[in-house]
């Protein structure tokens, strides 16, 4: 019986998992003139803290992979979700679904990577040690609501 459950509630949450990331949507510049699927942020007018964060993921996928990538204000995406990321029409993270719209560099990449997207001949500067402390100490400012050195507040 509890063998049965468990693997009743796997079988489940694959299901929907598999379900999840296969949302397609009509994206404004979902492809560029050559047909090339382009990465597309959405964030709120005006970006709040998950917006934010989004395009600084935006930097670092810019920095290792050769994709077109579009950043979209919500005004210009009328009825999409915002935060959202996408890579063709193909769902990311939204707000309200996967990841409640928060991307990582790590979520994205893996999916650049099942799709074969070539990555940069060789990084770029975000990817320098010089640069690496201040751009990971701006996104810890953004991830804290803009109180420096102040965790955020998880209420």
């Amino acid at each position: 019986m509890m063998k049965s459950l468990v693997f009743g509630l796997i079988a489940t949450a694959f299901a929907f998992s598999a379900t999840a990331a296969n949302i397609s949507m009509a994206v404004p510049g979902a492809q560029n003139a050559a047909g090339q699927k382009v990465l597309t942020f959405i964030a709120k007018d005006p970006p709040g803290q998950r917006c934010n964060g989004n395009l600084q993921v935006a930097a670092e996928i810019a920095n290792t992979y050769r994709v077109p990538i579009q950043l979209l204000p919500a005004s210009l995406a009328p009825g999409m979700p915002a935060p959202a990321v996408f890579y063709g029409n193909q769902l990311i993270v939204a707000d309200g679904k996967d990841f409640n719209g928060v991307a990582s560099y790590q979520i994205v990449a893996d999916v650049l990577e099942m799709e074969g997207v070539p990555q940069q001949a060789k990084s770029g500067l975000l990817f320098q040690e010089v640069v690496r402390k201040d751009f990971d100490a701006l996104k810890a400012t953004i991830k804290n609501g803009g109180k420096q050195g102040q965790p955020p507040d998880r209420k």
